[in-house]
């Protein structure tokens, strides 16, 4: 099985995917839902690292460390980096605060110091805002930014024509690697019959608000 298959099944097992009616940030009537929050324990976290690494593989994505913005991002790259080790790899990783401490370390940014190319560990890409902080945080260390791997990509356009991926590529010019996308799920459903009801509205909400494949 792909890997890009079975993380979409693992997702349904574990109900961080869910179909349903949900209002996204946008305020749009979205037939699905994804919540990374409920991978929340040790094995799932195990598994979500694997399938983090699995995408990186395929995508032959150069980086020397990782960075996991608050919150969401932390125990992604954490996770990424424990399963990485596994394969022989050390890959340093850092995480950002949402305030800065200013006392003990302070700052805020914790972990390994930001050097060389460094690669964004983090659940979806909605507005973009976490990308944008995070790119703003590694270049100021005088790092570079090799790009962001997310879980789902929803292939939904913003408040324009591109999706918030295609405007962090193009704006920053680094790529987004997802383990999983929108044309990922449908295909999915395709031979899932018990979901033709959920592929339907997800069909009719991508002619509505998706971007081309």
């Amino acid at each position: 099985m792909d890997f890009r298959e079975a993380f979409i099944e693992f997702a349904l097992e574990r109900e961080a995917l869910r179909f349903g009616c949900f209002t996204t940030k946008a305020g749009r009537a979205s037939p699905y839902f994804f919540n990374a929050g409920l991978f929340h324990d040790g094995i799932a976290l195990q598994r979500l690292g694997r399938f983090y690494a699995q995408a990186i593989a395929a995508a032959a994505l150069p980086f020397d460390m990782l960075f996991g913005p608050a919150y969401k991002g932390i125990p992604l790259a954490a996770s990424l980096a424990i399963i990485l080790a596994e394969s022989g790899r050390k890959a340093p990783f850092a995480y950002n605060r949402k305030e800065a401490k200013d006392h003990g370390e302070g700052g805020s940014l914790i972990g390994a110091p930001l050097q060389g190319r460094v690669l964004i560990v983090d659940d979806v890409i909605s507005a973009g805002t976490s990308v944008r902080e995070s790119v703003a945080q590694i270049r100021a260390a005088g790092a570079t930014p090799a790009g962001v791997v997310i879980a789902l990509d929803r292939m939904e356009r913003g408040q324009g024509a591109r999706s918030a991926v295609q405007e962090v590529e193009q704006d920053y010019g680094i790529p987004v690697v997802a383990v999983a996308t929108l044309e990922d799920l449908l295909r999915y459903l395709t031979h899932q019959p018990e979901f033709i009801a959920s592929q339907n509205a997800i069909l009719a909400y991508r002619s509505q608000y998706g971007i081309a494949a």
